[in-house]
């Protein structure tokens, strides 16, 4: 499609989910559980359907040349299929926040009550990963809100399909409007700037993917008045302390590599320089055993170098040394993204001066940063990983950041004394 074209798909998703929006917003707890678990129950009966489109999405990228990274990403399959319904049942059965919670009085009768109020139309942009397609549909879903989704043309087939034939029949059978969550079906990259040029109809916009492009994506909401929770780079980190223990660190470097296409895998391997040429030893023969390459000083490239985007070379870990935990945190918080970052110590003090220094979204002690994930810290899928350095849901967004607060002031024995969300 061309540039026009996008920006008219995208204009008449925002519409249509903005109608839905009040609906959705007022739609009771049982009729969204029960969508959910509708989409469950359809990713299975579907199964052959979605696989189909995945497939040729697959072959597609394979012929465009798209590195194994993305090729991971981008590949559903029985147990990926099997997975993700298994986790919308979970959200299914998940509680609902409570809508509104009792603050305090006030004088003169009155008393302050604070409300969860939905967003109202929320965007999310995203890579070659059609399980997001389901895991941000039913976020928005669970959290009363209407949305807009757009992928990159590399999951497109997967994408609609996964609309077509789960998400949207999902919602009509539960008696709720399938407008409200709306998939841009253009394979046109302007769509991704037409998405975060609409504050009047796509007020939030949710950004996964990485480099340079969610970077500018941000950048262009920002100058139209858009919020986004953004995560453009990725990368875990795991420093093996001078205290750690040998099997402990070959265990969770392995862990840290069962994928090589998402942000949380091991990206940099930091060894306090004490135990340098031994925990070396552990090292290299646990990324070889993953099939991964070390890349050890001296480096030709920045230390938090992002090899997961790095097309023909996503099997590699960057390795350095560093002089103790707070050293190896400053490392981590200068050299990468701060998305996640893991001490491997059997010393307690060295665990908290590393976790004391550390300022990215989450910080971990012996345990792998694969465990940065909604479902797996939160036990609900997420719909991004949020990094910013600012006030508001960090690390993995779930369902239960995607609202607004709101101030209520009513009598204390009123009739309003406890209202009801209001529909957006």
């Amino acid at each position: 499609m061309t540039g026009p074209d996008a920006a008219t798909a995208v204009t008449a998703c925002g519409h249509a989910a903005k109608a839905a929006a009040p609906h959705l917003a007022a739609a009771p707890a049982e009729a969204v559980n029960a969508a959910l678990h509708g989409m469950a129950k359809l990713l299975g009966d579907t199964e052959s359907t979605v696989l189909a489109a995945n497939a040729a999405d697959v072959a597609a990228g394979e012929a465009a040349g798209l590195g194994r990274g993305l090729l991971d990403r981008l590949a559903l399959g029985e147990t990926r299929i099997a997975e993700m319904a298994r986790q919308i049942s979970l959200l299914a059965a998940a509680s609902f926040p409570p809508a509104h919670r009792r603050l305090r009085d006030l004088p003169d009768g009155l008393f302050l009550a604070e409300r969860r109020v939905p967003v109202g139309v929320v965007g999310a942009n995203y890579e070659a990963r059609p399980n997001v397609t389901v895991d941000v549909a039913s976020q928005l879903l669970k959290s009363r809100n209407a949305g807009v989704l757009r992928t990159g043309a590399a999951a497109l087939r997967s994408a609609a399909a996964l609309f077509d034939h789960v998400i949207s029949p999902a919602l009509e059978h539960a008696g709720l409007d399938p407008g409200a969550l709306q998939l841009v079906r253009s394979a046109d990259r302007q769509a991704a700037m037409e998405l975060v040029a609409r504050p009047g109809l796509i007020p939030l916009v949710i950004l996964r993917g990485s480099g340079d492009t969610t970077r500018a994506l941000a950048a262009e909401a920002a100058r139209h008045g858009v919020r986004t929770l953004a995560h453009a780079d990725g990368g875990g980190v795991l420093y093996l302390d001078r205290a750690a223990d040998p099997a402990l660190a070959a265990e969770l470097i392995d862990a840290s590599l069962d994928r090589l296409g998402v942000c949380n895998r091991l990206n940099l391997l930091l060894i306090d320089a004490e135990v340098w040429d031994q925990m070396l030893g552990v090292a290299e023969p646990a990324l070889r055993d993953r099939g991964v390459t070390a890349s050890l000083p001296p480096h030709d490239h920045p230390l938090g170098h992002e090899w997961a985007l790095d097309t023909g070379h996503e099997a590699t870990v960057t390795v350095a040394p560093v002089d103790g935990p707070a050293h190896a945190a400053a490392v981590a918080n200068r050299e990468t993204s701060g998305l996640a970052a893991s001490v491997v110590t059997t010393d307690p003090d060295a665990a908290r001066e590393f976790l004391d220094a550390y300022a990215g979204t989450g910080a971990f002690w012996n345990a792998s940063t694969r465990l940065l994930d909604g479902f797996k810290l939160r036990g609900v899928p997420e719909t991004g990983i949020n990094v910013d350095h600012v006030p508001g849901p960090r690390g993995p967004v779930t369902f239960e950041d995607l609202c607004l607060r709101q101030y209520v002031v009513t009598p204390a024995n009123g009739p309003a004394s406890e209202p009801a969300a209001p529909a957006t």
